[in-house]
C-alpha cells in the first residue's frame, strides 16, 4: 500500500461519510484477517493525510457483534495509521449526561463475550498493558477542543461495552448504574484493545443519544439514530479542529505498548504467524 495515513477517523452511528475531506480516493483492503467493513476513503485536512472507515459499513449493515475489528484496525496499521478518532453513540447511565452532550471517555468496562479480541494466536503469545484503554494524549486534546468550541464536554468516565444487538433491561441497567459506569454502548470493545495490540493512539468522542432504560423510559432505534444524527455536525467540527492539533511525530506509550510484551521465544512463533502479523510486530523481530 503506498498510501501514508496520519490519522483515521472511525465512523459509528450517525457518522457515515467523510466529506470533510479534500482530495479523497477510495481504496480496497484486504487483510489477514479478511476485509474490512467497508472501502476506506482517504483525503487531505491541511496538511494532514485522513482516512474515514464506516464502522458499520455504509448503510449501517453490519451488527455490533459482527464487526469485523481485527481486519478494520489492521487495515489502519498497514496504512500506517498513528491515531485513531473513534465516533460512538452512547446510552447515558447518568442523570448529568443528558442527551446530546459529548462525552470522553478515559475507561472501559467489557460484558462482550464473543468476539474475536486480539491479533496474537497461533503460536504466539502476547500480554499486553491495558489498564489505561484511550490514549490520554489525544483524549486532553479532544476535550480542550470541544470546549474551546462550546461544546457541553464531560472529560473522563466509564464506558460500558455490552455485546447487543439488544438494547439492556432494566434490571441490568439499574445494576450498570449502581456499579458507576457512565456511558454504555457496543462497539468500543474489540476496536480498543486491538489498536493497542497494533500500537495506534486511540480515543473516542461518544455522543449521547439517550438516557439508557434505568430511568424507566424505553429505548428506541429512532431516537438513538435521531440524536446522533444531530451530534453529526458537532462531532465533525470537532475532529476537524481536533486533527490541526494531532503530530503525528510526537511520541507516545501507545506506540510501544507491545515493548517487553512478546512472551514466546521469537524462535519458536511459527512462521507462518510471523509472516501474518508483520506489520504489526516486525520491528520486535528484526526478520520475517
Amino acid at each position: 500500500m503506498n498510501e501514508k495515513v496520519d490519522v483515521a477517523i472511525i465512523g459509528g452511528s450517525g457518522i457515515y461519510d467523510a466529506n470533510m475531506l479534500e482530495n479523497v480516493r477510495i481504496v480496497d483492503m484486504d487483510t489477514p484477517f479478511g476485509k474490512p467493513s467497508d472501502s476506506i476513503t482517504i483525503g487531505e485536512h491541511g496538511a494532514k493525510t485522513v482516512c474515514f472507515l464506516p464502522r458499520h459499513g455504509v448503510g449501517h449493515r453490519i451488527s455490533p457483534g459482527e464487526l469485523n475489528s481485527r481486519a478494520n484496525i489492521f487495515a489502519l496499521k498497514e496504512l500506517g495509521v498513528k491515531h485513531i478518532i473513534a465516533a460512538s453513540a452512547v446510552g447515558s447511565l447518568r442523570e448529568e449526561l443528558k442527551p446530546l452532550d459529548i462525552v470522553i471517555p478515559n475507561q472501559i468496562y467489557d460484558r462482550t463475550r464473543s468476539r474475536p479480541a486480539t491479533f496474537f494466536e497461533d503460536g504466539l503469545v502476547v500480554h499486553m498493558g491495558f489498564a489505561d484503554p484511550f490514549c490520554p494524549q489525544v483524549s486532553k486534546t479532544i476535550v480542550d477542543v470541544a470546549r474551546s468550541r462550546g461544546y457541553n464536554v464531560k472529560e473522563g468516565g466509564t464506558y460500558l461495552c455490552i455485546e447487543g444487538p439488544q438494547f439492556s433491561t432494566r434490571a441490568e441497567s439499574r445494576a450498570y448504574q449502581a456499579l458507576g459506569f457512565d456511558i454504555i454502548g457496543m462497539t468500543a470493545i474489540p476496536e480498543a484493545k486491538l489498536a493497542r495490540e497494533a500500537e495506534i493512539c486511540y480515543s473516542m468522542v461518544a455522543t449521547v443519544t439517550d438516557y439508557d432504560v434505568w430511568n424507566e423510559d424505553d429505548v428506541t432505534i429512532e431516537a438513538v439514530i435521531q440524536n446522533a444524527m444531530k451530534n453529526e455536525a458537532a462531532v465533525k467540527d470537532i475532529i476537524m479542529a481536533v486533527l490541526g492539533r494531532l503530530d503525528h511525530r510526537q511520541h507516545c506509550t501507545c506506540q510501544d505498548a507491545l515493548r517487553g510484551a512478546l512472551t514466546t521465544v521469537p524462535s519458536m512463533i511459527p512462521y507462518h504467524t510471523k509472516r501474518r502479523l508483520y506489520p504489526i510486530i516486525g520491528r520486535y523481530l528484526g526478520d520475517r
